[in-house]
C-alpha cells in the first residue's frame, strides 16, 4: 500500500516528490553527521588527558569514590596474565566547586586536587611547569599504601548523625566469624557500640557477644559495658569492651576475651587470630533513605586463617570479619559468604523500613574476590529461600538457599543446604522479628570474570524469621 502511494504521488506531482525526497535525504544525512560529531566529543571529553594525564580514569558508579586509597591499592595491584602490574603508576584527584568572593559578588571556580609527583607521573601538562607545587607532608599516606593502614581506614568508626527520629537504634559493630577446618565448631562475635545513653552524655553502650557452637550444640556468652563516644572514634578498630578488646596490628587482627555465661554465669577466657588473605577485601558502601537514614557495611577480612583458642577448644580454621553501622529498627536483611582455594563469594540484600525507602528498589549484591581483588559483581541478585525446616535444631531456619547472580562480569548460582542454626532476639530491630544465624555447606556453579566455577565449601548465611 506504501508503495503504491508513492509511486502514484510520484506520477502525479513528480517535481514535488523528488524535492521532498531529496530534502528528507539530507535531513538524515545531517543527523548522522551530527551524532557522529557527538560521539567523537564525548570520546574526547572522557579522554584522561583533559582530566590530568594518564591511560585510564577510575570513577565510581554513583559519584566520587568513597575510599579512595583502597581503590588506589586495588589498581596497583592488578596483574596481567604475565605478571607485571597493569598500572605503572595511578594518581588520585579530586574536583569541587570554589567561590571567590570580590566586590562584584562571588565568582564560581571549579578546583582540581592531587597529588603533586603522582600528577607528574602521570603526564599532568596543565602542572608539570609549575615548580612550587610540591606534595605536603599528608600526600605521603597516597604514596605508600600499607596493608594495616588500609585496613585500619575502612574499619574505623562512625560519627553518628544528629538525627533525634532515629538516634535509638544507632549501632556498630565490628563482626567476626570463624570454624574449625572439619566444620564441627563455628562460633559468632560480636563487639556492639549501641546509641549514647540519655542519663550519661559522651558515653555509650556496648556489648560484646559469643555463640559457640560445637557439633550442633550452642552456648552463649556475653558482656556489657559503657564506652566514652570520644574514644571509640578515636581509636577503633581498637576497642575495650569490659575486659574484652580488639587491637588491629599492622594487618593482623588480635581479640581478647573474658565473657561470661548467659546460661550459668561461667567464665570463658580466649584469644583469637584473624591474618586476612591477600586481596579479600570490600570498601565501605552505604544505604541512605529518607530524612538521613542510613545503613553501612564494609568487609575488612572476606577469608583469612584464624587460630587461637576459646576456654580448652583450639581453633585452627576460615574466618571472616564484618563492619556495620547505621540505624537499625525494622530492618533485616539476607546475607550469605563462602571461601574455597583462592575464591571467596559475598552477597546480601538490605530491607530498610518502608517509611525511608521501598524495600523492593533495593537491589541485592553479589561480589566475588580472588588474591588479586575484586574479580567481579552482580545487582542483579536473586535470593530464594525455601521451605523452613521442622528440626527442632534448626531453629525454624531455611532447609536450603538459592542465590543466583548475574552481570557482563558473574553468571553464577550458589545453593546453600542448612545443617545448623541460632536464632536470636535482636532488641535492635525492633522486636518482630528474630535473627537467623546459619551454618552449612554452599554448591557454586558458574563463570565469574572469564573463569568457570564448581565448588563445593562449608559456608555461612543470615536471615530473619517472625518472632513466635
Amino acid at each position: 500500500m506504501i508503495i503504491r502511494l508513492a509511486l502514484r504521488s510520484l506520477a502525479v506531482r513528480p517535481v514535488r516528490t523528488v524535492v521532498l525526497a531529496c530534502g528528507f535525504g539530507l535531513g538524515i544525512a545531517v543527523m548522522a553527521a551530527l551524532l557522529g560529531v557527538g560521539d567523537v566529543i564525548l570520546e574526547q571529553a572522557r579522554s584522561p588527558q583533559l582530566d590530568g594525564g594518564g591511560d585510564a580514569i577510575v570513577s565510581g558508579a554513583f559519584g566520587e569514590i568513597d575510599d579512595g586509597r583502597f581503590v588506589l591499592s586495588v589498581v596497583r595491584g592488578l596483574r596481567q596474565q604475565s605478571g607485571q602490574p597493569w598500572a605503572v603508576v595511578a594518581s588520585p584527584s579530586r574536583r569541587a566547586g570554589v567561590y571567590l568572593m570580590g566586590s562584584d559578588g562571588a565568582i564560581p571556580v571549579v578546583a582540581h586536587g592531587g597529588v603533586p609527583s603522582l600528577e607528574r607521573a602521570v603526564g599532568d601538562r596543565e602542572t608539570a611547569g609549575i615548580g612550587t607545587w610540591v606534595d605536603s607532608p599528608g600526600d605521603a599516606r597516597w604514596g605508600t599504601l600499607d596493608a594495616g593502614d588500609l585496613l585500619r581506614s575502612i574499619d574505623r568508626f562512625h560519627q553518628p548523625p544528629d538525627l533525634p527520629e532515629f538516634a535509638s537504634s544507632w549501632a556498630e559493630w565490628l563482626y567476626f566469624n570463624g570454624r574449625t577446618a572439619d566444620g564441627r565448631t563455628r562460633f559468632y562475635l560480636t563487639f556492639m557500640v549501641g546509641p549514647e545513653i540519655p542519663s550519661r552524655p559522651g558515653f555509650r553502650s556496648a556489648g560484646v557477644r559469643l555463640q559457640l557452637d560445637r557439633d550442633g550444640q550452642t552456648t552463649n556468652f556475653s558482656s556489657r559495658e559503657e564506652v566514652d563516644a570520644q574514644k571509640v572514634l578515636e581509636a577503633a578498630p581498637d576497642l575495650d569492651i569490659g575486659a574484652s578488646r580488639v587491637r588491629l596490628e599492622g594487618p593482623r587482627y588480635r581479640i581478647t576475651l573474658r565473657l561470661r555465661s548467659e546460661r550459668d554465669g561461667s567464665e570463658l577466657t580466649g584469644t583469637l587470630t584473624l591474618d586476612p588473605d591477600a586481596g579479600r577485601s570490600l570498601p565501605p558502601a552505604v544505604i541512605r533513605g529518607a530524612r538521613g537514614w542510613l545503613s553501612g557495611y564494609v568487609v575488612p577480612v572476606l577469608s583469612g586463617r584464624l587460630t587461637g583458642s576459646l576456654g580448652t577448644l583450639v581453633i585452627a580454621g576460615e574466618g571472616y570479619h564484618d563492619h556495620n553501622w547505621g540505624f537499625w529498627r525494622d530492618v533485616r536483611w539476607q546475607w550469605g559468604q563462602v571461601a574455597s582455594g583462592d575464591l571467596s563469594f559475598i552477597y546480601g540484600r538490605v530491607f530498610p523500613p518502608a517509611e525511608v525507602a521501598d524495600p523492593d528498589r533495593i537491589p541485592g549484591f553479589l561480589g566475588v574476590l580472588d588474591k588479586t581483588g575484586l574479580v567481579g559483581i552482580a545487582t542483579n541478585v536473586q535470593i530464594a529461600e525455601h521451605p523452613s525446616s521442622k528440626s527442632p535444631t534448626l531453629e525454624d531456619a531455611p532447609q536450603s538457599i538459592r542465590v543466583t547472580a548475574r552481570s557482563g562480569s558473574v553468571d553464577v548460582s550458589l545453593t546453600f543446604s542448612t545443617d545448623r542454626a541460632v536464632r536470636t532476639a535482636l532488641a535492635m530491630t525492633g522486636g518482630a522479628i528474630d535473627f537467623i544465624q546459619m551454618g552449612g555447606t554452599y554448591r557454586v556453579e558458574g563463570r565469574a570474570g572469564g573463569r568457570t566455577i564448581d565448588l563445593t565449601a562449608r559456608g555461612a548465611a543470615e536471615t530473619f524469621r517472625p518472632r513466635k
